[in-house]
């Protein structure tokens, strides 16, 4: 196997704004408007934070000098990073790499964030240490193989997300090759993050995002401080592709690297649920707007799906029918088609409606999942899905390939600031809104990232 961590870190140590690509510095700052606007409605909305901060609190570390969004009080820079990157991957909401199976905006911007606080970093030093974690996390999930990933319980978001973290925060915080060599040997022992979650709905799934975040800014920090880390972090014999995935495919972390940015291929949510859901979504939507059925003239509902997806969000049926909370809803195919079918959209708040409602439930049982061989035959390039109706006795059937906010399909920057409005709405005026998209879709102008917080207040 190539000296991959030694390669990897010697990236790390020479990409310079400069020699970014202007495609990858303006995606870059809609993904950083896209996550502002996810963190600000789960710091006020999702149904784990007052545990987390609650948590924070207890520990004491609500005295620091960082700023989280949407809220008035100080942290830790650990701590800052770790409510953060929860808040971000709060709502499932936050954007995705297919092939990668993995979310990068959430724990890569969250660490970003904290160091840029603590060396008062420009807005340019802040977007070029985003793709330089997302180039990092993103080529490690492309290397170990998402199926071989999830197979062996672990959440790639995490497990990569930490390695990002480390890549993002080494940049602000300076660290040369041999640094960046033994911060991701430092974070080998600790990149974690356990699927058990999808059994029982329960928070971790945010909590080891926000915790790849803090995780990845510790690690750093010990290794500019000296602190020595094992040498071959990727490669090694305990390394992560033989500890994680048996061994993975080096060369797909390293193909084009600097070169090709993998950041142009991460993919934006317009829906708040797991992404293999969302080639269904909008299969239904685009059949419910053609057609204009009633949800109750549905006679049935299948949806085809790849096996990843399906082993995610299909089965057991039976428990996917019957969402008990916002967690089972994210990873339920039936209840994510049964609010579309009903509603014609599907927005955040479209889940304190319809986990109660009785006719979504309804819809809900009678929708049935299944594996699609046109799904599977464009796994893992792409989320595609399979949909077919029956209404009023006639069959209809729709085949999405690529999910709208997929980078061939991808949303534009109108898009992306109606979701952000859709977001921040009730919590923040109209004034301090449109002060901070100007702000970040500007931050490649910005001398000091500060407004980035004043403004979400």
């Amino acid at each position: 196997m190539e000296k991959l961590t030694e390669k990897l870190a010697k990236f790390c140590e020479n990409i310079k704004f400069e020699k970014l690509p202007k495609d990858v510095v303006e995606r870059t700052k809609l993904l950083i408007l896209d996550t502002v606007g996810i963190i600000i409605r789960a710091r006020h909305d999702a149904e784990s934070t007052e545990s987390l901060i609650k948590a924070i609190q207890t520990l004491d570390l609500d005295n620091g000098n960082c700023k989280v969004f949407s809220d008035k009080n100080n942290y830790a820079p650990s701590a800052a990073a770790l409510i953060n990157g929860t808040l971000a991957h709060s709502l499932d909401f936050d954007d995705t790499h297919a092939e990668a199976s993995l979310h990068s905006s959430a724990p890569i911007l969250s660490a970003a964030l904290s160091a840029a606080q603590m060396k008062n970093c420009s807005g340019q030093q802040l977007i070029t240490a985003c793709v330089i974690g997302y180039e990092i996390q993103i080529r490690l999930g492309l290397a170990g193989g998402a199926s071989k990933h999830y197979n062996r319980g672990f959440h790639p978001t995490a497990t990569c997300g930490i390695f990002g973290a480390v890549a993002a925060t080494g940049h602000i915080l300076g660290l040369n090759k041999n640094q960046f060599i033994s911060a991701f040997g430092i974070a080998l022992s600790q990149s974690s993050g356990s699927m058990e979650f999808l059994n029982d709905g329960s928070w971790t799934k945010r909590s080891h995002v926000g915790q790849a975040a803090q995780n990845g800014l510790k690690c750093a920090v010990l290794a500019l401080e000296g602190f020595k880390g094992p040498q071959q972090a990727f490669e090694g014999k305990w390394g992560y592709l033989n500890s994680f995935v048996s061994g993975g495919d080096s060369k797909k972390a390293l193909n084009a690297l600097g070169e090709n940015f993998e950041t142009l291929n991460l993919g934006v949510k317009p829906y708040p649920s797991c992404r293999y859901s969302h080639a269904a979504i909008d299969g239904l939507l685009e059949l419910k707007e053609e057609i204009g059925f009633h949800f109750k003239d549905l006679e049935d509902v299948e949806i085809g799906l790849s096996n990843t997806a399906l082993n995610i969000i299909g089965v057991p049926l039976e428990e996917k029918r019957n969402p008990k909370n916002i967690v089972d809803g994210q990873f339920s195919m039936p209840f994510c088609a049964a609010i579309a079918a009903k509603n014609g959209s599907f927005v955040w708040d479209d889940y304190k409606n319809s986990l109660a409602d009785n006719e979504t439930l309804s819809l809900c049982k009678r929708i049935k999942t299944a594996h699609n061989k046109k799904a599977e035959e464009c796994c893992p390039e792409y989320m595609s899905a399979n949909v077919k109706i029956k209404v009023n006795g006639k069959e209809h059937e729709r085949f999405i390939k690529i999910p709208k906010g997929d980078p061939e399909n991808f949303m534009t920057q109108d898009e992306f600031i109606e979701k952000f409005d859709g977001l921040v709405e009730p919590y923040l005026k109209t004034e301090k809104s449109d002060k901070l998209k100007k702000f970040m879709l500007k931050l490649d102008n910005a001398n000091s990232i500060d407004s980035l917080f004043e403004l979400s207040n």
